[in-house]
């Protein structure tokens, strides 16, 4: 398993931490999410062979940019 931090500077409050866990739990692959509202990152719990590409298009479909994206949508 692995953890991965990203960081997600628009996030601010609850309704931002549930739209990224509901978003982010469901995908094959994801162990945990823990929203830090204070830091602004979003951290995964993650099998190693996990597209973490998924895990960015699923924060960025909930409205939320995802800086550095390029680095996790490779293939």
């Amino acid at each position: 398993m692995a953890t991965t931090t990203l960081s997600v500077p628009e996030i601010h409050c609850d309704h931002c931490r549930a739209a990224i866990e509901g978003a982010l739990s469901p995908i094959d692959g994801v162990e945990g999410v823990d929203v830090d509202l204070e830091a602004r990152v979003v951290r995964v719990d993650h099998d190693d062979e996990l597209a973490l590409g998924s895990v960015v298009e699923a924060i960025e479909d909930q409205g939320y940019d995802v800086p550095g994206r390029e680095a996790y949508m490779r293939a």
